[in-house]
């Protein structure tokens, strides 16, 4: 393997308890002969399904993350979880800046700051999600956005925690049911500005920052995108969510980007 690839879904508000702990088991059981020095695999169940996660599988074979973090260890923050809450569960991964986190909940680019900074400060994994809306896109200003969500997300940050941080670029109008995926030349552009943004923030050392394409990425066009050269691994959906099928993914991908 030329470098290592990742590999994750967010189950988002799917799956009970039940359902995740028997999906991680199953996509432990599949995945069990991949190396995890060439790959790293990780999930993000739901809240109410990180405890019986947690004591369900090894993370060392799939890594577990929660899908929000408020930047507070405790206080007056009523329905928020906190890093210490967190910590508490054996949970080693968050993420932040989700598309529905931004645009269905109103969280701001300074908020997102201080989350990253709590985050990483209590030693957590970091995943800062970003990506553009169709209507930024139409206007011509992806580029800006992704570079304001990265300067504001990052600002603070110093570049010994940089070992912490991963990066997923998900274009807001490739994500959910409705979506359309991101044709693997553009993403590939934008991964690149991600990626010139990234090293003007943290220079040469950005290069360990690996940087994840999600939004309906798909057995079709998983291959495609795995192979473009600023692509370090796929965030997938809903084609995650049977083990199976994301087994499948993961195994074809790995198989394109080695004879690529």
């Amino acid at each position: 393997m030329k470098k290592k690839l990742y590999f994750g879904s967010n189950l988002k508000m799917y799956k009970n308890v039940q359902d995740t702990v028997a999906y991680l088991k199953k996509l432990s059981d599949n995945t069990a002969d991949l190396s995890r020095d060439e790959i790293q695999l990780f999930i993000i169940p739901s809240f109410t399904s990180l405890d019986r996660a947690t004591a369900s599988i090894d993370q060392n074979s799939i890594l577990l993350g929660a899908q929000n973090m408020c930047w507070e260890d405790q206080g007056q923050f009523t329905g928020e979880i906190s890093p210490l809450m967190l910590k508490e569960l054996g949970i080693k991964l968050v993420m932040i800046g989700h598309s529905e986190r931004r645009h269905v909940f109103g969280e701001t680019d300074y908020e997102e700051n201080k989350k990253v900074k709590a985050s990483l400060n209590h030693g957590f994994q970091t995943l800062l999600c970003i990506g553009e809306t169709g209507e930024q896109k139409e206007y011509g200003v992806s580029a800006e956005i992704l570079r304001t969500q990265l300067k504001i997300g990052f600002h603070g940050v110093s570049k010994d925690q940089i070992g912490k941080i991963w990066v997923a670029y998900e274009p807001v109008w490739s994500i959910g049911v409705n979506g359309t995926p991101a044709s693997p030349d553009y993403a590939e552009k934008m991964h690149k500005v991600i990626k010139e943004t990234l090293h003007e923030l943290f220079g040469d050392a950005s290069e360990e920052i690996p940087v994840l394409y999600g939004g309906s990425v798909n057995p079709d066009n998983a291959c495609d995108l795995i192979v473009q050269p600023s692509i370090d691994g796929l965030f997938t959906g809903r084609s995650a969510w049977d083990a199976d099928k994301f087994n499948a993914l993961i195994r074809d991908a790995i198989k394109a980007y080695e004879e690529a």
